[in-house]
């Protein structure tokens, strides 16, 4: 399974960067776009572990639930 890079925008909106085969190409890459990133951009650079682009777009999209409070981590 691929890494995927993506640019995600505050209204939830995800768009694919690039995807990698390898996480250190990945994390590189997105350092390298993160480092890039000017003031005023309205985006973040997320690195995701995904079967294909479709889940890899949902994972980043789908709300998570909190961690209860008092469990360790």
């Amino acid at each position: 399974m691929p890494y995927f890079v993506f640019n995600v925008f505050p209204n939830k909106k995800v768009k694919e960067v690039d995807s990698f085969d390898a996480y250190r190409e990945a994390r590189n890459f997105a350092r390298e776009k993160r480092a890039a990133l000017a003031a005023g951009d309205e985006y973040v650079v997320k690195v995701i572990f995904a079967g294909n682009a479709d889940e890899a777009a949902r994972l980043l999209t789908t709300e998570r639930e909190a961690r209860p409070l008092g469990e360790d981590a």
